[in-house]
């Protein structure tokens, strides 16, 4: 392969990584780029995780042999296994060596002393792979993981130019996965509250959306709680915003913990004192119970006074939801009723028969020249 081709190669895996806007498009970018590059067969790229002691495959690329998976669940491999990767991902590396790629082929020796098997020999005749190139990649000065290319039997093996130009292009790798973790670090700041670690409301408004079109689609229930905790203002006044933020933490936590309870859902501070619970999936009922538990936890908090919770659910007869923004109207008027009420429970809307006061509160027309409640006004 010539200079020509060789920069070919590393434009082209550079700007496949750059365009991946997930980190599993950036695992299969980084893979498939290098395997294009190499001439292989297959690729695939894997993580060590130290905490476990594994190396865990990321994704599989190429001619995958039956128990090879696109993108494997549980695909790892005890790091004591292959001695290779302690020698090139951390005894060399940590001891000020470079991080260079090496080569196996299937004609080499599957054993190495007493007991010993050689693992990577041994799958590469197991999978009908002739040869492959290791290239470890590392990543803000320690050892990330590792880049593996293979080739078909009938191939011409790989030689040590091979491993010169993957651990170039381990390198190229190693920088698209600093981009990936760096955009990754600003979409979490994007849709996270600072102060709770809860999802925030452009995180809420962005899923309700998704949730609405689900619905509209496949007719599966979205339920959305409201609350609206009770007395910070007065804490505020009384005890200073340290305090008050102590207690938005707090039920920020209860909240968290509630919302365990209901399979997938978020659970987001809106901002100032109003929170609220998306779920979709779960039935009203399902709902309506955590919000009860959520109620009853809040009541316990030393500081405040409680939370006022409103409920409104597709499941329930509200009318047809359409858009988010109506179900977040909803959702916002039960709150508001249940603030109004002091009442300790949830307050669902829907349920109280056709002339539901909540219902009739979100589509009523206000009167001429007044206006009953501003409503929130994003979510769709």
């Amino acid at each position: 392969m010539g200079d020509d081709r060789h920069l070919a190669a590393v434009v082209t895996l550079a700007q496949g990584m750059a365009a991946a806007r997930t980190p599993r498009d950036t695992w299969t970018a980084a893979a498939t780029g290098a395997c294009h590059a190499l001439d292989g067969t297959f690729a695939a790229l894997s993580v060590w995780e130290r905490e476990r002691g594994r190396l865990r495959v990321l994704v599989n690329v190429g001619d995958r042999a039956p128990d090879e998976e696109r993108y494997p669940e549980s695909e790892s491999y005890p790091v004591h296994q292959f001695p290779e990767i302690t020698e090139f991902l951390h005894e060399r590396w940590a001891t000020g060596g470079e991080p260079n790629a090496w080569v196996e082929t299937a004609d080499g020796p599957t054993t190495a002393g007493p007991g010993y098997v050689h693992q990577r020999v041994a799958a590469l005749r197991r999978r009908g792979r002739g040869s492959c190139v290791v290239a470890p990649i590392v990543l803000h000065g320690r050892a990330w993981g590792e880049l593996y290319v293979a080739r078909a039997t009938q191939a011409p093996p790989f030689e040590r130019a091979d491993a010169d130009f993957a651990t170039v292009l381990a390198s190229v790798v190693a920088a698209g996965l600093a981009q990936t973790e760096r955009l990754e670090e600003a979409r979490r700041l994007a849709f996270t509250d600072a102060l709770t670690g809860l999802a925030n409301r452009r995180a809420v408004d962005v899923r309700l959306d998704e949730a609405i079109e689900r619905h509209r689609a496949e007719g599966v229930a979205v339920s959305l709680v409201v609350c609206d905790l009770n007395g910070l203002k007065r804490v505020n006044d009384t005890m200073g915003h340290a305090v008050g933020d102590r207690l938005l933490e707090r039920f920020g936590s209860i909240l968290s913990l509630c919302g365990a309870m209901l399979p997938g859902a978020l659970a987001a501070r809106l901002g100032g004192d109003e929170f609220c619970l998306l779920a979709v999936g779960p039935t009203a009922d399902e709902v309506v119970a955590v919000a009860t538990e959520l109620c009853r936890r809040a009541g316990e908090l030393e500081l405040g006074d409680g939370v006022a919770c409103g409920v409104a659910s597709t499941a329930d007869p509200i009318g047809p939801i359409r858009t988010a923004r109506r179900l977040f109207r909803l959702a916002d008027a039960a709150q508001y009723r249940a603030k109004a009420e002091r009442t300790p429970y949830p307050v669902v809307a829907g349920r109280k028969g056709p002339e539901d006061p909540v219902v009739l509160l979100v589509d009523t027309p206000p009167p001429a020249g007044g206006e009953r409640r501003r409503f929130r006004g994003g979510g769709g």
